[in-house]
């Protein structure tokens, strides 16, 4: 029998198929692929995912509106109310109120230095870390509404989060639990539904915000511990769920770290990064809705796979050693910002603030900018409290190997300078065509590196506006930087910015010397600075 289903386009619209006949364990005895034909010769093959019971549900977003074909394939083929079941979609039009549903979801800019949403709209990756947000200790609906609305006024676009694997704890820990319990049943033997359906109510919620979950499959130690099959089934079920929403994808977090207690670490990394590179080819075959895909690295996310092919941005970890942490980051950045292929590069962990030590919000400002400055094309932060939730009641506590990394609460964290820093960097960014800025360390004299932070870091647009981050106090007694290599048919005028609270301090016309350069003056007060040049209308 056919059956007609409505929907309005670009909107998630979700139905349902019934099995009749019985199974002793659904989940691994049964897939169900819904296959829809569109306009023109387009088809999605979209995985559907079990609900419990005899049930499984398929959810799509149709990108235009008219009259889609419907159809299934089980592979039990002897099962005719799973196989072989025919309907039609009607979509009609519909102009979407969410930004994330209305831009489409994201892809690769053709210079291969952003993304961009399906509708060319240049994508900001401000990112912040929430790896196990989907547990019970960020309570839902209170505390995970209460963190979002504050990442949303504060500007940020992204929210990193594992998919109930997490790091930092073996399986089964009750620090990972959601309110209906674990991902998995014991011993990895099916996935448990319960879980997802409270994962869905957080996951939902960042979008309807206008925040893109970058939905982590796992840590990346579980792959061994688990095996290939087990875990092709895990990243299945989140690709049927998950799929259809604008999101990101990162296979694993730390993609070849063994667990931490493990007796065979060159094995397992080897093995991880084998099996990373199998998944990786698994997923991007799987998802029919083509999400960005990258892996969270240990140092490089390119060198976590043995086939860069299978990914779409360049993740990178530099430490959490304070200002050597920002050293790292420039230097990855620089090596990997013109590796071939090109791919965009994300700093994607440094310095969570408040960790160890020197890692408050001064050099959450010096990672960030000079990082941006240097080439990346989007930066996550982290908070020291949220990554792993503690509580004020309940600290999360020792991870296996023993150590603790902090005790301070999520309900401080959240509210830690360098997050609000951030987003006034993010929106100073935006008042340019940030998507076209290219590192210039030729425009500015002494120019900071790897090795010397203190100098100055510049990127922008020749002839349209140049940026330059200052994090060396200029003293009237000490070397005085150069703006160098200004065009002689260009009219700029200046302003140094705060970053520490957004403060504009104009400066008025540049006028170079006859070597076309100009002396940089000195700040208000001595801090770090950012300095602006922009071409007059």
């Amino acid at each position: 029998m056919s059956r007609t289903i409505t929907a309005l386009q670009n909107q998630i619209v979700e139905w349902s198929y019934t099995s009749g006949k019985r199974y002793e364990d659904p989940f691994n005895e049964v897939d169900l692929d819904v296959i829809i034909h569109g306009l023109g010769d387009r088809m999605w093959r979209v995985p559907a995912y079990w609900v419990g019971g005899f049930e499984w549900r398929v959810r799509f977003v149709a990108p235009e509106p008219g009259t889609y074909t419907v159809s299934t394939l089980c592979t039990d083929v002897d099962n005719s109310h799973l196989h072989g079941q025919v309907g039609t979609l009607e979509v009609a039009p519909h102009e979407a109120d969410n930004p994330l549903m209305k831009r489409g979801r994201l892809r690769v800019a053709a210079s291969r230095r952003y993304l961009e949403h399906a509708d060319g709209t240049p994508f900001f990756w401000l990112g912040d870390t929430w790896w196990m947000g989907l547990c019970k200790r960020l309570s839902w609906p209170e505390d995970f509404q209460l963190l979002t609305a504050d990442r949303v006024a504060k500007g940020f676009t992204v929210v990193q989060i594992v998919a109930g694997l997490y790091p930092d704890m073996p399986g089964f820990d009750p620090r990972g639990a959601n309110e209906a319990g674990f991902p998995w049943e014991e011993e990895y033997s099916r996935i448990n539904p319960a879980y997802f359906d409270m994962a869905d109510l957080r996951i939902e919620w960042l979008i309807r915000n206008g925040l893109v979950p970058c939905i982590f499959g796992c840590w990346g130690y579980y792959l061994p511990i688990m095996g290939i099959e087990k875990m092709k089934r895990h990243w299945r079920y989140l690709v049927a769920r998950w799929g259809a929403l604008p999101v990101v994808w990162s296979l694993a977090g730390e993609g070849v770290m063994p667990y931490y207690l493990s007796k065979d670490r060159t094995g397992d990394s080897t093995k991880q990064k084998e099996g990373w590179t199998e998944l990786g080819k698994y997923v991007r075959e799987l998802d029919p809705f083509h999400n960005p895909v990258a892996i969270h690295p240990t140092e490089v996310g390119r060198d976590q796979v043995e086939d860069d092919s299978i990914l779409d941005l360049n993740m990178l970890q530099t430490g959490h050693g304070g200002y050597s942490g920002a050293s790292r980051a420039v230097r990855f950045v620089k090596q990997e910002r013109d590796r071939e292929p090109l791919m965009p590069v994300l700093v994607d962990e440094v310095n969570y603030e408040g960790i160890l030590h020197d890692t408050h919000d001064e050099v959450q400002r010096l990672a960030y900018w000079a990082s941006m400055l240097s080439g990346a094309f989007g930066f996550t932060y982290g908070a020291n409290g949220i990554w792993q939730v503690n509580t004020k009641t309940v600290p999360y506590g020792a991870s296996p190997h023993g150590g603790n990394w902090g005790i301070t609460p999520w309900e401080e964290a959240y509210q830690l300078p360098g997050s609000t820093q951030l987003g006034l960097a993010k929106r100073l960014l935006e008042r340019f065509p940030w998507w076209e800025f290219e590192p210039h360390q030729d425009w500015i004299e002494p120019s900071g590196s790897d090795s010397n932070m203190g100098l100055g870091f510049a990127a922008g647009i020749p002839g349209v506006v140049r940026l330059f981050y200052l994090y060396g106090a200029i003293h009237p007694r000490g070397s005085t930087p150069r703006v160098k290599n200004l065009e002689q048919n260009v009219k700029y005028e200046a302003f140094f910015w705060n970053p520490t609270d957004g403060e504009e301090y104009p400066l008025g016309a540049v006028v170079p010397d006859n070597q076309n350069q100009w002396e940089v003056p000195l700040p208000p007060f001595y801090k770090d600075w950012i300095l602006v040049l922009e071409r007059k209308s």
